[in-house]
């Protein structure tokens, strides 16, 4: 059953019920979109020597090989999920994306990926290396220390064709019991 009300301030708690109802009925399209994006990053290689998609990839294995939990793994795979979107933007696009499915740490490693990335290659755009830095009196210590691990050492070594790869298959029940359930307002 379809709501039919035409502006939100002449709607019912019972329209509000239907639409709360089939939101959460079909919250299993969260997990799919996520996948085709990560999919499409299979295009974009932007003068890497791996395509996106690899490069999410090898950056999840890393991560899941260091031990990581299931929402850092996930995180790790989508963490350039918004280059599909906006290379500029991406940090902010993956992380509001994870935001309302993983714990604030891991929004946080993803929100900030990038500054901390640049310790690696900011110097060559004539850019601050030391970003990151720009980022303590925000992040707490253990947030800090999650960002400079993730960035230096899993994204910033998963440019390699040779290394070990795992297929976005085998990430798939780990990114379906992710974005399995939001956290809603």
């Amino acid at each position: 059953m379809a709501s039919t009300f035409t502006r939100m301030d002449e709607s019912t708690a019972e329209q509000w019920a239907v639409i709360g109802a089939e939101t959460s009925k079909n919250q299993v399209r969260v997990a799919d979109r996520v996948l085709d994006l990560l999919r499409s990053l299979s295009s974009i290689t932007d003068g890497f020597g791996t395509d996106q998609l690899t490069h999410c990839l090898q950056t999840a294995t890393l991560a899941e090989q260091s031990g990581a939990d299931d929402q850092v793994v996930v995180a790790a795979l989508c963490h350039d999920i918004g280059k599909a979107i906006s290379v500029p933007n991406h940090p902010k696009i993956a992380a509001e994306i994870l935001r309302p499915y993983v714990r604030p740490e891991v929004f946080n490693m993803i929100l900030v990926h990038q500054d901390f990335q640049g310790r690696h290659y900011y110097a060559h755009f004539g850019g601050n290396p030391d970003a990151r830095e720009e980022h303590r009196a925000t992040l707490s210590e253990s947030e800090f220390a999650l960002a400079a691990k993730f960035a230096d050492e899993w994204d910033q070594i998963a440019f390699d064709p040779e290394r070990e790869t795992l297929p976005l298959e085998h990430f798939e029940p780990k990114v379906r019991s992710v974005f399995a359930a939001a956290q809603m307002m």
